[in-house]
């Protein structure tokens, strides 16, 4: 009888034991294990002293200090395209931070659910200037590297069929061997998401200058995390998270004053950052959870113009990333 009041009780606050298994492994454990790339420039790579740095790996830290108050406390694995579904199926890694494409079938095929877009990005490709190349007919012939296991190798043949455009795929099952091959001069040009050609050039190149990604893009590739199916609370954590890295810029609560908006007489506000409301509890965390991860590395526009945006080596404008106020599309749940 006391089994079937707690399971009740379990059931009646929203968390099971079975949907509560990442978030309760993660917290007996003390570390996040989380999925992410080696080499793009942007969002997640090593620096020089081998720490990560990235969009992707913010989010990271921004989780580990939501979920265990230190945004240190992350394990970081590097995984390739043709492994990162995997890891995540098996255990292997608690979420999946990886510039992933959201797709109708990875979201129906894997097992994963796909979390809220943390990034708006499209396929796009990079020449060096001095072949004259304006546009994608002139690529009409060309060997085009693009990597193994990825949305942009579907994309290259699909829009070359329907567009009377015969391009020669070279297919690389590492991005760094791709990178290495492209600007050894042996692909005419290079196909990945536009953001990340635009980190290979600044990170990769012998010379920048020598390159340009080419405006035109031929597909949607809305970015974001995955997470196991059936785990519904640690799913909702890595959604409100998002939401509440956005919610924070539309309400001007920033890394450096986010303590002493904790004060704050906004009801937005409070809810947001926990003075009011009760509303971490109900995902087994701290009411406090999001004041620590915005303090891990701002809300979601400090991130963005750190790592890709204006005060990067990327240098990309906002665009679809901005805030729906201000044009984009980054729009945040009402936390209420």
């Amino acid at each position: 009888m006391r089994k079937v009041m707690i399971a009740a009780g379990l059931l009646a606050a929203g968390i099971s034991s079975a949907s509560a298994a990442t978030l309760d492994t993660v917290k007996q454990r003390g570390t996040l294990v989380c999925g992410v790339s080696a080499g793009f420039a942007g969002f997640s790579a090593p620096d020089s002293q081998g720490n990560y740095k990235g969009l992707d790996v913010d989010y990271c830290r921004a989780l580990a200090a939501g979920v265990l108050g230190d945004p240190n406390k992350v394990r970081y694995v590097a995984l390739t395209a043709q492994n990162r579904f995997t890891a995540l199926q098996s255990g292997e890694i608690d979420v999946l931070y990886r510039n992933s494409t959201q797709t109708f079938l990875r979201g129906v095929t894997l097992g994963l659910r796909q979390g809220p877009v943390n990034f708006y990005d499209g396929q796009g490709f990079v020449v060096k200037k001095d072949t004259g190349v304006k546009d994608l007919k002139g690529l009409n012939g060309a060997t085009v590297c693009v990597a193994q296991g990825t949305t942009h190798e579907v994309t290259l043949g699909d829009y070359g069929r329907a567009n009377g455009i015969d391009w020669k795929p070279l297919v690389f099952d590492r991005v760094d061997t791709m990178y290495q091959t492209f600007f050894g001069g042996r692909c005419d040009a290079m196909t990945q998401d536009a953001s990340a050609l635009a980190g290979a050039v600044a990170t990769a190149a012998p010379n920048a200058a020598d390159y340009v990604v080419l405006p035109q893009t031929i597909s949607k590739e809305p970015l974001g995390p995955f997470t196991r199916n059936g785990d519904e609370v640690w799913s909702d954590i890595i959604t409100w998270l998002h939401y509440g890295l956005i919610e924070a810029e539309e309400l001007g609560i920033t890394q450096a004053n986010v303590d002493e908006m904790t004060k704050s007489q906004i009801p937005a506000i409070q809810r947001l950052l926990g003075t009011s409301g009760d509303l971490g509890s109900r995902l087994g965390l701290d009411n406090k959870w999001l004041v620590a991860a915005i303090k891990s590395g701002g809300n979601y526009g400090e991130i963005f113009e750190r790592n890709v945006g204006k005060a990067s080596p990327l240098k990309l404008e906002r665009g679809l990333n901005g805030t729906w106020s201000k044009g984009g599309l980054m729009y945040a749940i009402p936390f209420k």
